[in-house]
Formats: C-alpha cells, sequence, structure tokens
C-alpha cells in the first residue's frame, strides 16, 4: 500500500482552508493548489485513519472526468503542473494528488443531478412523491431508474453539519433564475455524458453532485472535485437491483461497518469522534477505489 497522507503541511505556500478531504493553498492572487489527503468522511463526521492512496486515486479519476466532459462547460484546471509550485522538499507529500486550479468565486450551492432514486431522495419520495420540489411518478422503489435525470440542488453546509435539499425554486433565490437555470441545464448535460459513457464500462452512476464559480469575467465554471466516489453514487452494473440499495464503490464499506460499531457499549452516535476503523474496512475500502478507477479508465 503506498504512504498515507492525514493532513497536508506546506510551508511554502499559505493555508486558505482544510476541508473534510482536501487542503486549499494560495498560489499568488490567482490560483490554489488543492491537495487531495487520504482523509474519509462519513456521516459528515472524518475518521481518524486514513485511506492509503485515495487522494491520488481520486485526483486520477477528477482529472479523467475533467477531460471526459470537455466542451460543455469550462472548468477550473490551469493545465500547469502542481509540482511547479512547491519546494522541492514538499514535492512527495502532494505528488499525484494535487491540482493547480484558477481562484473563483465558488457558487454557494451543490449542483446535485439524480438519475436514480437513492439516499436522501428516495426517503423524501416516500413521504412526497418528490425530490427537491421535482414531481416524481408513483410506485418507485428504492434505487430505480427515473424517467429523465433531475436537477435536485442543495446548500453548502459548514463543516460538521449537512448539505440541505432545496428546490429549484429556492436556488434561483440564492443566486438568481438566469444562473440556477444555467447551472441546471449544465449540469444534467454534464451527468448525461458521464453516465452514458461509465454504462459502456458497467458502472451506473445513480447520483452526482457538481461545484461551480464564477471567475473575474463572470464565466460560469466547473470547479473542484468531479464524478469520484466521493461526490457520486457507483453502482457496478452486475449487481444492481431495484427495491434495496445495491452494492456501490464508495465508502459503503465503512458506512456499513459504521452503523454496527458501537462506542462504550452503545451503538456510535454519529458525532465525531469516528470508532477507529479496523485494518480490513480500510483495505477492502481502497480496494473498492481502485477497481472503479481500473473499471472506467480501462
Amino acid at each position: 500500500m503506498p504512504q498515507a497522507l492525514y493532513e497536508s503541511s506546506l510551508t511554502s505556500l499559505p493555508l486558505l482552508g482544510r476541508g473534510k478531504v482536501r487542503e486549499n493553498y494560495a498560489v499568488g492572487e490567482d490560483r490554489i493548489l488543492m491537495v487531495a489527503s487520504d482523509r474519509l468522511s462519513a456521516f459528515d463526521v472524518i475518521m481518524g485513519e486514513p485511506i492509503p492512496g485515495k487522494g491520488a486515486l481520486l485526483t486520477k479519476m477528477a482529472l479523467f472526468w475533467f477531460d471526459k466532459l470537455d466542451g460543455i462547460v469550462p472548468h477550473h484546471l490551469t493545465g500547469e503542473d502542481p509540482l511547479s509550485v512547491v519546494t522541492g522538499a514538499e514535492r512527495e507529500q502532494i505528488r499525484d494528488r494535487a491540482m493547480l486550479v484558477k481562484r473563483l468565486k465558488p457558487l454557494p450551492i451543490e449542483a446535485v443531478v439524480r438519475g436514480y432514486l437513492a439516499g436522501s431522495g428516495w426517503a423524501e419520495y416516500q413521504k412526497t412523491q418528490s425530490v427537491c420540489g421535482v414531481a416524481l411518478p408513483a410506485g418507485l422503489r428504492n434505487a430505480d431508474k427515473l424517467p429523465a435525470p433531475i436537477f435536485t440542488p442543495a446548500t453548502k453546509a459548514e463543516m460538521g453539519d449537512h448539505d440541505e435539499n432545496i428546490s429549484f425554486e429556492q436556488a434561483a433565490t440564492i443566486i438568481g433564475t438566469e444562473l440556477a437555470t444555467r447551472v441546471r441545464d449544465i449540469s444534467i448535460q454534464l451527468y448525461q455524458r458521464a453516465a452514458d459513457f461509465a454504462l459502456t464500462k458497467g458502472i451506473i452512476i445513480a447520483d452526482t453532485k457538481f461545484e461551480f464559480g464564477l471567475d473575474a469575467d463572470g464565466t460560469l465554471t466547473l470547479m473542484d472535485e468531479v464524478l469520484t466516489p466521493d461526490s457520486s453514487r457507483y453502482w457496478p452494473v452486475e449487481s444492481y437491483a431495484p427495491g434495496s440499495n445495491p452494492p456501490s464503490y464508495d465508502k459503503q464499506f465503512v458506512r456499513d461497518w459504521l452503523e454496527q460499531a458501537t462506542v462504550d457499549g452503545q451503538p456510535w452516535g454519529k458525532v465525531a469522534p469516528a470508532p477507529a476503523l479496523p485494518a480490513s474496512v480500510i483495505a477492502k475500502t481502497v480496494e473498492k477505489y481502485e477497481e472503479a478507477l481500473q473499471r472506467l479508465t480501462a
């Protein structure tokens, strides 16, 4: 297994912030060095143990998808080598796990697209027969394919809080109707192209979230990570069966283990600190991320 990086510590660049998985460093006024650590969060809690190689796998997958989605909307990659902006001593820390990107003004909403009914969408549908204000046909089951992909935005939560699903109208109130309409239409286009391609590789992309920002000229730009198992629900075609949660290429092993984990004899309450992950769960999670990347890029 590769050497794990739980947290980067670059001293040659100013740290802008640490997220659940990534650290962002300022490169001058107009660029950001995004470093993907090997941290993993589940139920919005960061695990105490890293998943070795995860940051590099996610970075490779994001770069793969930025290339596949070319032509739909501008993206934030500068095309420059991330290793060129750190000191020689810091290069090994970020090798294969960093992207040098344009500094943008992020939109304050998550652009979520669902092609299948799952997760919080399934929970909401059972109560209202709709998801984020989008009415859906009666009689759908968990994991059913939707008649067409739907745009179900969410607000961006502060660290440790949950993103909150909102309607298109609420998103339009936050960022304006014209911009919200463009984000919706572009997000569905991005999802459709990715989902069609993934299907040729035996992978169903059930849903995903995109993030957008505006550059200095106001150009809408795709940013952050795209279509990784951290921001998407990946299902292998061969084990897909509607009516229950299909096995997935993501943190499912970790989530399933946490659901039955106990702390001081009680079920874990999904608040920090998380119980320590066993080596077997870590190894299985690495294996799933690797398998997803190999399938897609084969």
